[in-house]
């Protein structure tokens, strides 16, 4: 090789790098958003077809997902005309590379113009325990991010099952698997599923919303679909790998419909960060989740 097609190559690599790094750390985290949906048949499914737009891990934070931003993410979901809205947690980012704090009081109110024919739901995520300094000296509830929803109409479900007689389904939601910090990467999980899934007292279909997808394997063929975040599908996602994901299943649960024995999992890509600014290959997203007999 010459002198001249070496600092050329040398050149074309450092630009590469850049560009990359560029998409990665500032156009696909802070300026993209789709919809991506998911179609699942089930022969148990009694209930009518339901459409069900999923909004995970918005992490909200300067500069990338700012209220501007959360708008945006609203209006794209109400534009969807679904029957369920569900946030499955993780409201604010705490990342170092947020640059102004978005706080819960300032995201509620535009939350609160999400609309669906059946309701909009939420549960929590780990963060949502995390940044409650109170609820973590207590061990437990109440917790700031759930009274935030609550008093924006936003009902949280916290190990707990309502009836929604129209369309005729059950929808349970599980408390955070990894709520408060115990130290030395040890953490206690205010999750109780066999207690939750106790409150139903009739036949008709199961949604379960949990923030994390790792009790997926614990959950019976009786629930029909859990829903989950957390994962942010690893952040960094090449040829349907991701090399590093927040789950003991790694990759098992990392991402997107996942069908084992006789039930279904979906894991939404969310819509924010954790630990690092970046993403790559996993395009902030609503998930949109269409199941039917």
């Amino acid at each position: 090789m010459t002198r001249r097609g070496f600092i050329k190559g040398l050149l074309a690599v450092t630009l590469a790098g850049l560009v990359v790094s560029l998409y990665g750390f500032f156009i696909e985290p802070a300026m993209r958003l789709r919809v991506r949906k998911w179609k699942l048949k089930r022969a148990d499914w009694t209930a009518p077809p339901l459409r069900i737009a999923v909004i995970a891990d918005l992490h909200a934070g300067e500069p990338f997902v700012n209220q501007k931003r959360i708008r945006q993410v609203v209006r794209r979901t109400n534009a969807l005309d679904a029957d369920l809205v569900l946030l499955l947690g993780d409201f604010t980012a705490s990342h170092r590379m947020v640059s102004k704090p978005v706080a819960m009081a300032d995201i509620t109110p535009v939350l609160a113009g999400l609309t669906a024919r059946h309701g909009v739901f939420a549960v929590l995520g780990n963060h949502d325990w995390w940044d409650d300094t109170a609820a973590q000296r207590r061990g437990g509830g109440p917790n700031y991010y759930a009274d935030a929803l609550a008093a924006s109409g936003i009902p949280v479900l916290s190990n707990s099952a309502k009836k929604l007689d129209d369309p005729g389904i059950w929808l349970a939601g599980l408390e955070d698997q990894l709520a408060i910090v115990e130290g030395n990467g040890r953490y206690r999980g205010l999750d109780d599923l066999s207690g939750t899934l106790r409150q139903i007292t009739d036949d008709a279909p199961v949604i379960l919303m949990a923030h994390e997808p790792d009790i997926f394997p614990q959950v019976p063929d009786r629930v029909a679909l859990t829903l989950s975040g957390h994962t942010h599908g690893g952040q960094i996602r090449l040829f349907g790998w991701s090399p590093v994901v927040p789950s003991r299943f790694g990759n098992r649960y990392a991402y997107g419909p996942v069908r084992e024995g006789g039930k279904d999992l979906v894991v939404s890509g969310g819509i924010g960060c954790s630990i690092l600014p970046v993403r790559f290959g996993v395009t902030p997203e609503i998930t949109l989740v269409e199941i039917s007999a």
